[in-house]
């Protein structure tokens, strides 16, 4: 990362660590704010700055009486795209849209006085356009040297994302309130009329809609009939006849695929002819909620807006959850209404009965077909009765479908029958009976059987059925089947879960490419530096080894950095065959020599064991890991046993590998162990046990990365005073090697003879520098281009290069980009695309080869020699 103004001295001692703005403060021309030279700040105005960088809490501090903002990597975060622009420039300049708000802050704080606010709600602009965003903000002054107010010091920690969620969660309540109300207010009553007309009146009050209404539909499908409706002052009744056809053919294939019609806006949405029926009926936009049978479209109910409306998901939950209840209730009430008519009926034939009883006879037939018919129609709920003991003495084609027995088999069996045998072993069926026998009714939620043996959990109410006396008849017994509504409210927390673990680890991920690019790009300069050093005459000897320790500490570097790329599954892998037994034995003299004399080493390899696919540097790397890990588990020394095996995970497992063929590669010590908590964490990024100092955190989670990114896995066994066991599954080789290199060999590479004219453009200074120096000392022509547009230029200009070597990540134009504008221009120009991220930039077509930092002169040379002559 570079910075387009000039450096202004070393960094003072309290920024040197500082992160990103620590660095930033460094470098900024103070001289052109209120505040002066950094060399000539007070000694408060530095405190309070290292404080401020060195906090993990977003702190910003607005300076003197223009609020000079000066704030830390967290907020920098907060500013989104206002960063780094906004960094030294007065509050109310950086933030215009909110500068009324914060000229209150800088009067208060600079008076002595604090602010604080909770769950704030500003319209700030971070994206490019103005949002809302909710903030905790607190405000407090900070003094200069003499103790007097100079300037304010702000925590800000944004709220929206807890703020929306109560916000959603109020709106469910609201809802779930409003139906509760709904159901309150309609369940005495016994009229669908009636019903309905309370049911449009609440709805459209607590929707704020101008129109709520309901409708049946015709036999032929296409005409319906609006019975009732209600509406605001300023809207006319809709109540009449129509056709769906006249409202467009949307319309139509929603509602008959029982789909609900949600239009915002009719004129923007619909046909003209379909926006002009609405319009004729005083309606801009709709929701249509249709009722579908067996099939067939039945009634309707709609909520109206006169102008256009954008319907929010809480109105369209509210009318469907209002739909469907009011029709249920509806249906209760007409089939009730019919039992009341043929109670009358059945009452005027009764008053006849010696003139009537043919006639009477046939009706109570009738009723009680009608009943049985109501009662074997119901196929949501498996309803069926037992006697006093408990066998069944019906049975509906509910309950044939639920539990799977027909009639034939169901008839004189013992209800308990349908109980887990654990609950029957402890004698919930009586428990139950008794229950119901006692206070009229049981209800309950259980796991019950289905003649196949499967379970489905149940929603279950046993009612007492008694006669006019009181003496108890049987039981009545309800049962419904809320299998799926369990498993879709688990799914939905397994999925929540799932989410946040994904947007963590692509958190990580996110965090690790930026670190490796940058310290990749710190890596690069020092080590091509060293290089070039080491080249020269070095007369003391004791300059040329504290050069090469130098370079020995910058491999570590770039191996740490490896390991963080690992973890995050964001390195390039070489995926090839790797004979893992001969791997091993090849790195025992390695290993004892790493180890020590106090570590015993046993190798358990048979002689059968295929080869594995992966990377076998990293695989090195890996077992060398879980060696060091097992030795350091063992401080009065031990055993370390390496064994590799021959495994086949099968189709059924759930060890979370793919079902096939995999070689184990295990490392066991006989070590103090880990407990539980810390073997749930031993993966976790930058944890340790080592203390401060002795590890970095990242080994395992470097294994963890490396096995998983080929289809393998890591695998921890542990207990505490038993030792550790770590195993490394990869996949058996089926096919020949699959390399994939850094720097491959172009169909056209030829050796490269004398020089080369080379366009190299890096935004880094020191990068580019010394990329220059080491292609000059290869005998090469380098130019330099300090941006993406300063080489474009170049080009546009006629200058001819043999080969561009670009960095990736650069800001305005990044390579990628120069590199497609070069070949528009140039378009068999061999390129070199230069980056310090673990992945390879995206295709870019033509003889482009990836060079991976930190790089040094030798794979520099490979690198230029690999681009070929064209």
């Amino acid at each position: 990362m570079a910075d387009s103004q000039a450096s202004f001295g070393p960094a003072p001692s309290f920024l040197r660590t500082a992160g990103e703005m620590g660095w930033r403060i460094a470098e900024h021309d103070w001289t052109r704010t209120s505040l002066g030279p950094i060399s000539q700040w007070p000694e408060s105005l530095c405190a309070i700055t290292a404080f401020l960088v060195n906090s993990p809490v977003p702190l910003v501090m607005l300076w003197g009486e223009e609020g000079t903002m000066i704030y830390n990597d967290a907020y920098s975060a907060f500013a989104g795209h206002r960063h780094p622009r906004i960094f030294g420039l007065p509050v109310l300049e950086a933030w215009p849209e909110v500068a009324d708000f914060n000229a209150n802050v800088m009067k208060v704080g600079l008076a002595g006085g604090t602010l604080a606010y909770k769950d704030h709600l500003l319209q700030l602009n971070r994206t490019g356009q103005l949002e809302d965003a909710w903030l905790n903000l607190d405000y407090s002054p900070v003094f200069d040297d003499h103790g007097n107010p100079a300037g304010v010091m702000a925590i800000v920690v944004e709220t929206t994302d807890t703020v929306r969620a109560n916000m959603a969660l109020r709106e469910s309540e609201a809802r779930l309130r409003f139906l509760d109300r709904l159901g309150r207010a309609t369940a005495a009553s016994r009229d669908a009329d009636a019903i309905m007309a309370a049911t449009t009146r609440l709805t459209a009050q607590q929707l704020g809609v101008a129109i709520c209404a309901y409708a049946d539909m015709d036999e032929d499908g296409d005409g319906f009939t609006i019975r009732g409706d209600w509406t605001d002052e300023q809207s006319a009744s809709i109540i009449g006849h129509y056709s769906l056809a006249e409202f467009g053919e949307t319309a139509v294939r929603k509602l008959n695929a029982g789909l609900p019609l949600v239009v915002n806006d009719n004129r923007a949405e619909l046909s003209p002819a379909a926006a002009e029926a609405f319009r004729r009926i005083g309606i801009g936009s709709t929701v249509c909620m249709p009722l579908v049978k067996q099939g067939r479209l039945l009634a309707l109910m709609a909520i109206h807006h006169r102008k256009a409306h954008h319907w929010t998901e809480t109105e369209i939950a509210t009318i469907r959850e209002v739909t469907e209840r009011s029709w249920a209730h509806i249906e209760r009430v007409r089939t009730e209404a019919e039992l009341r008519a043929t109670a009358i009926r059945l009452r005027d034939l009764n008053e006849t009965l010696e003139m009537r009883v043919e006639e009477r006879s046939a009706a109570l037939e009738r009723t009680q077909t009608l009943f049985r018919l109501l009662v074997q129609g119901v196929t949501d709920y498996a309803i069926y009765v037992i006697d006093e003991q408990g066998h069944i003495t019906s049975w509906n084609a509910g309950a044939e479908r639920i539990k799977g027995y027909t009639p034939a088999e169901a008839l004189g069996r013992h209800f308990s029958q349908f109980y887990l045998e654990e609950d029957r072993a402890a004698g919930e069926p009586q428990r139950a009976l008794d229950a119901a026998r006692r206070e009229g009714r049981h209800a309950t939620e259980g796991w019950r059987l289905r003649k196949d043996g499967s379970r489905f959990h149940a929603s279950v109410v046993i009612d007492a059925i008694k006669d006019e006396d009181g003496n108890l008849l049987g039981f009545a017994k309800i049962t419904r089947d809320i299998t799926e509504r369990e498993e879709a409210a688990r799914e939905l927390e397994l999925a929540r879960e799932a989410l946040f673990q994904a947007q963590k680890m692509e958190a990580i991920g996110q965090l690790t490419g930026g670190i490796a690019h940058d310290f990749n790009n710190l890596l690069t300069a020092i080590r091509s530096g060293l290089e070039l050093l080491s080249k020269r005459e070095m007369a003391n000897s004791q300059s040329a080894g504290l050069i090469a320790n130098c370079q020995r500490a910058v491999s570590r570097g770039a191996a740490l950095i490896q390991r963080m790329l690992a973890f995050a599954r964001r390195q390039e892998l070489a995926t090839e065959v790797i004979p893992v037994a001969s791997l091993v034995t090849d790195m025992m003299e390695l290993l004892r020599s790493s180890l020590g004399p106090g570590v015993r080493i046993e190798m358990r390899l048979p002689d059968n064991l295929p080869p594995a696919l992966g990377d076998k540097n990293q695989l090195e790397m890996a077992l060398l890991n879980l060696a060091v890990n097992a030795r350091d588990a063992m401080p009065d020394g031990g055993l370390i046993v390496i064994e590799a095996t021959d495994e086949t995970v099968p189709a059924n497992d759930d060890c979370g590998l793919a079902p096939g063929h995999y070689v184990c590669l295990s490392v066991t010590d006989s070590g103090k162990g880990m407990d539980a908590e810390t073997l749930a964490r031993a993966t976790d990024p930058f944890f340790t046990t080592k203390g401060v100092g002795k590890g970095t955190g990242l080994g395992l989670s470097m294994v963890h990365g490396l096995a998983q990114q080929v289809g393998g896995r890591l695998s921890l066994k542990s207990t505490p005073g038993e030792g550790t066991r770590a195993e490394i599954w990869l996949p058996v080789a089926t096919a020949g090697p699959v390399e994939a290199a850094d720097i491959p060999a172009s169909p056209h590479a030829t050796a490269v003879v004398g020089g080369r004219r080379i366009l190299v453009v890096d935004d880094d200074v020191i990068i580019l520098m010394n990329t220059v120096a080491m292609l000059e000392d290869l005998g090469h022509v380098a130019l330099e281009a300090g941006s993406g547009e300063d080489a474009l230029r170049l080009l546009e200009q006629g200058e001819r290069f043999d080969l561009l070597i670009t960095d990736e990540a650069m800001p305005g134009m990044k390579g990628s980009e120069l590199v497609a504008a070069a070949r528009g221009i140039d378009p068999q120009l061999p390129v070199i695309v230069a980056t310090g991220y673990g992945e390879t930039p995206g295709a870019l077509g033509g003889t482009v080869q990836r060079l991976g930092k930190p790089f040094g002169q030798d794979e520099l040379r490979r690198a230029v020699d690999g681009a070929g002559v064209r």
